[in-house]
């Protein structure tokens, strides 16, 4: 497959426009023209994971963690991020990373984590606003189910798990054309009056272009009557964390136990046990603290995540149980969210997990 096929395969999942502001999603280095046979999966592209993906001939690196998050002023080979780009390069070897879109993507990192820890009725902890728009349009009656086919399949329409959603209301549109015009109904030059319906319904930010030229496309007037309208409803669908319930409770020290067995942790650093049976799990892969007050709110027992600082601990005030992994730990099964959406899309390339452990941090 061309690579650009491949990056438009993973971003239907999770488009980089939900990558936060300081993040540098997408493709690092590499032609989008390429042509792909084998791409090797990992967490962090490394200078060793690029010389693995060299011994395995594989043209292409997905990566969870971007090699570079800003600019880079001279490529020197000082820097393990220098090194690993120049290799890359010398090789002709793609990497393309999918980091905190990944993250806020309802089937991404912490959909993943949570089938690990076998959780049900899965929400997100912490859902993003204004992300959502409403794109309401006018035609005539006859034109209506075309017009709104055409929305939905560009995307639009989604509440949910709920689709093709719309509200319609019949009303008398109003026009008259110029000289130079050519309109669908009526006659240029004069008022003319057309039973219409108007079509409202909502869609992401990030597929505006593709539902208004749909629109365009599938709508029967020469003229286009439309408004789009930014909102401040929540997203469900997009956001930090997640939260879901065990299929049945278990005791504090037990479910710590499984959860380093699951996730292959040396060590979980742990508030002190609230006595309580663990039924409500949050949870969030990589750096979470930010979310603690969310899972509070969410009324999670147990919040899993990692790279809690010494004060944060005190904000549980026993209210919640944290347990903190480790980064490294909690992201480790990003790599068969890769391949989930992959297999399911693209199936004629080869797809390698790496064999190497790119965790920074080592225990005694």
């Amino acid at each position: 497959m061309l690579l650009k096929e491949i990056i438009a395969a993973l971003e239907s999942e999770a488009p980089r426009d939900l990558q936060e502001s300081y993040d540098n999603a997408g493709l690092i280095t590499g032609n989008p023209s390429r042509e792909i046979r084998k791409a090797l999966l990992c967490i962090d592209s490394t200078e060793e994971v690029v010389k693995e993906a060299i011994r395995k001939k594989c043209e292409l690196i997905i990566a969870h963690h971007p090699i570079v998050f800003s600019g880079l002023k001279r490529f020197t080979g000082v820097t393990y991020v220098e090194r690993a780009v120049i290799l890359a390069i010398r090789h002709d070897i793609a990497i393309y990373c999918m980091h905190t879109n990944l993250d806020n993507a309802f089937t991404g990192v912490n959909r993943k984590i949570c089938e690990k820890l076998g959780l049900a009725d899965v929400h997100i902890l912490s859902p993003k606003k204004h992300l959502l728009k409403k794109l309401i349009t006018f035609c005539p009656v006859q034109d209506a189910e075309q017009v709104r086919n055409a929305l939905f399949a560009a995307g639009a329409g989604w509440i949910g798990d709920y689709s093709e959603t719309s509200f319609n209301s019949e009303g008398l549109g109003s026009f008259k054309g110029g000289d130079s015009t050519n309109p669908y109904v009526g006659q240029k030059g004069k008022r003319h009056y057309e039973p219409e319906v108007r079509i409202e319904t909502i869609y992401p930010f990030y597929l505006e272009n593709t539902i208004v030229q749909a629109l365009l496309k599938a709508h029967p007037y020469e003229e286009v009557a439309y408004d789009l309208v930014p909102l401040d409803n929540v997203h469900n669908r997009i956001g930090a964390g997640m939260y879901g319930t065990l299929p049945k409770p278990l005791e504090e020290g037990i479910f710590l136990k499984r959860v380093k067995k699951i996730f292959n942790a040396r060590c979980i650093r742990h508030t002190r046990l609230t006595g309580k049976m663990v039924s409500k799990v949050a949870v969030c892969g990589g750096a979470g603290s930010f979310l603690l007050p969310d899972a509070i709110r969410a009324g999670a027992d147990v919040f899993i995540s990692a790279d809690f600082k010494y004060h944060n601990f005190f904000d549980a005030e026993d209210r919640i149980l944290i347990a903190d992994i480790g980064h490294y730990e909690s992201e480790q099964f990003t790599t068969e969210v890769f391949a989930d959406i992959l297999r399911k899309k693209c199936g004629n390339f080869a797809l390698l997990f790496s064999d190497i452990n790119t965790n920074p941090i080592n225990y005694l």
